[in-house]
């Protein structure tokens, strides 16, 4: 293993797991790092095992949380109601072979500043409930069909979950954490997905590159959920909204550039 090579799992497992539970877009972000910095992040099995790697991170900080599901019904049916949606159209388009169809620079960098907006108009409303006693099936429904943008290149599932929340005016805090553990199904599909592509094109070498990579993704997911659920507790969102439209701004020069 060269350094370079690790030098690419290091900024590539960052990114996963630093910009998977941020509202900011990932899918952006990792073009820039391919065209700046030339890392390749089309390996399927170092996809998944980054992903395995956030999963891990997830489950292990929300571990009570998610055991206690079982006694908490009513949060289970909303995760479930939550994720419904997505799973659903995400399967349609997937089968059709549409989502490819609207991957794009031009498409990634217009989402990435639309949504930074919805994002910042939506951190304007009171913070008058919490998800503890408030969460109603009908929210829960309200933010499974926002999920459903995150489909689109450059929203952001996390910013768009986030999004949702807040405008039906739940407080910060628990609008992430909300949208924290609705990424656990959404992580686990884009983990078995991948897994049985490995399988299934015959990729299993896995290799200490792959090892590094859930690791990292792991500790850094760990340290983004910690941390970003603190920052909420004493700032807005507006911080991630101007750093949106810079990356998307980035984004579209980058395009137009080149045509």
């Amino acid at each position: 293993m060269t350094e370079i090579y690790f030098l690419k799992i290091l900024i590539l497992s960052v990114a996963q797991g630093i910009f998977e539970f941020i509202p900011v877009s990932s899918s952006g972000l990792l073009v820039v790092l391919e065209e700046v910095l030339k890392v390749e992040s089309n390996n399927l099995l170092l996809n998944v095992t980054m992903h395995g790697g956030s999963l891990a991170a997830v489950v292990a900080f929300f571990f009570k949380d998610l055991i206690s599901l079982w006694k908490n019904q009513k949060l289970l049916i909303n995760l479930i109601i939550a994720t419904i949606p997505v799973v659903i159209t995400g399967g349609v388009l997937s089968y059709f072979g549409w989502i490819n169809n609207i991957m794009n620079l031009a498409v990634v960098g217009y989402s990435t500043i639309f949504f930074g907006l919805l994002l910042f108009i939506s951190d304007k409303k009171k913070e008058i409930q919490s998800f503890t006693n408030s969460i109603s099936n009908k929210d829960a429904m309200i933010i499974g069909l926002y999920q459903i943008l995150a489909l689109i290149p450059g929203t952001s599932r996390s910013g768009i979950t986030i999004t949702a929340a807040r405008f039906l005016n739940f407080n910060r805090v628990d609008a992430a954490k909300f949208s924290f553990l609705l990424s656990v199904p959404t992580l686990s599909a884009a983990f078995i997905l991948g897994s049985y592509e490995i399988i299934k094109l015959d990729q299993t070498n896995f290799t200490i590159l792959s090892f590094f990579a859930f690791i990292f993704s792991f500790i850094f997911s760990l340290l983004t959920i910690k941390y970003f659920l603190i920052f909420l507790k004493k700032f807005s969102l507006n911080l991630f909204v101007i750093f949106r439209i810079i990356l998307g701004s980035v984004l579209l020069i980058n395009y137009y550039f080149n045509q």
